[in-house]
Order: C-alpha cells, then structure tokens, then sequence
C-alpha cells in the first residue's frame, strides 16, 4: 500500500523523492491546451460545457496527483508516453507537491462555480487566468511558479529545480543577454505596438478568394 500511495520516485543519486520535469511540462501543455480551448467556445460561442469537463477532469487528476500519487495521474501517465524516448530530467518532488496543491485550491473554486453554482464572475475570469498563467510558464518555459512560493512557506532548502535555478550559479556565456539583444527586443516590440495603430485598417479587410471556385458568393 504504500508503494502504491506515494508521492515521487527514488532514483539513485538523489536524496529525495524526485519527478520526471519532462513529463510534467507535457502534461501542463496538455491541460493548457485542454483549457485554452474549452474558454476559446465560451469566448466565440457562449458555450460553457467543455471548460465544465475540463475543470471535473482537471480536478480529479491533481487529486490523483497528490492524495495518491503522480505515477496515477492520467496527464502525467500521457504525458510519459509522449517525452518516453527523451531523458529524463529530475526535479524535487515536495516543491511540485505544494505547487499542485495550490492548482487544487485554484481548479476546486472554478469547479465549485462553474460547475456547483453555476455561475460566471469577475472571479472565475481571474482564477482561469491564474490557472492558464501557470500551465503555460510550467509547459514552455520549465519555470513551476507555484513552486517559487515554497520557500515563503517552508523552511526547507529547495531541491533539484528545473534548469537547477535554486541553485547559486554564473551564467555561461550563452545565456547572457547584450544591450544589442535588448536593442532589437525593444525595437520589435515597439514595431508592433505601432504596426497595431497603422495597420489595422488594412489588416481588417476581410480576404477574397484567390481561386472564383472558392468564392461563397459564387458556390451559392
């Protein structure tokens, strides 16, 4: 039983339970495309029933997750068939626990109202957009930003970070940024900003068809 309840893996090497990062971002990237979808038809349909799945699916998973263990979690067992030729990266285990405790609390309010009440506020925008926030940091950045409120709760020093960030390290010449960089950052965004104001109405006509077989108007 307690094989089968437990919460990361032992691996040789390190000193405490850890957990696959790769298959955790994959997962997140699955939840995330789950959610963004599902708000996609509230947004363009007004229709709530997906994102209502979702959250029953998304809640029960990190209920696995935590009061069982992440080895059950249906996201994560797909998430491990997706990454299984890749190797594996280890990060510490108690950090993702609090983090995915924090989702627990986030994704059992939206359950509660979305689904339980069955109503839409100002505070189920913001818990959704908490909730993509994190999916979305988690599946394309590596960065778990539940996991940097662990140190503020706990006194225990953080373990195995992705990219091992909790550890003091000098960055290698690769991953510094020049002025230069920044330059052209600075410059792209304001390019943008500006194409936004210049460029709207153009943008905005809707496309013809390039071929007269395609053309709706002529189909009809």
């Amino acid at each position: 039983m307690n094989k089968f309840i437990q919460f990361g893996e032992k691996v040789e090497g390190y000193d405490i339970p850890v957990l696959n990062e790769r298959e955790i971002r994959a997962a997140a990237g699955i939840l995330f495309l789950a959610t963004y979808t599902s708000l996609m038809f509230i947004v363009f349909d007004g229709n709530f029933v997906m994102l209502k799945y979702v959250l029953c699916l998304f809640l029960i998973d990190l209920l696995i997750r935590v009061f069982i263990s992440p080895r059950y979690s249906p996201t994560l067992i797909l998430g491990r068939l997706i990454v299984r030729r890749q190797v594996p990266e280890y990060v510490g285990a108690p950090q993702k626990r609090f983090a995915w405790s924090i989702g627990i609390v986030l994704s059992a309010t939206m359950f509660y109202l979305f689904v339980i009440v069955n109503a839409y506020s100002p505070i189920t925008a913001a818990v959704c957009f908490i909730c993509l926030c994190f999916l979305f940091f988690e599946a394309a950045f590596g960065i778990c930003l539940g996991c940097l409120a662990y140190p503020l709760f706990f006194k225990k020093t953080v373990q195995h970070c992705p990219g091992e960030v909790c550890e003091p390290q000098h960055k290698q010449a690769i991953q510094k940024v020049s002025a230069g960089q920044l330059a052209v950052l600075a410059l792209f965004i304001a390019l943008s900003v500006a194409g936004s104001f210049f460029l709207q109405a153009y943008f905005a006509r809707a496309p013809h068809a390039m071929f007269k077989s395609l053309d709706p108007a002529k189909t009809k």
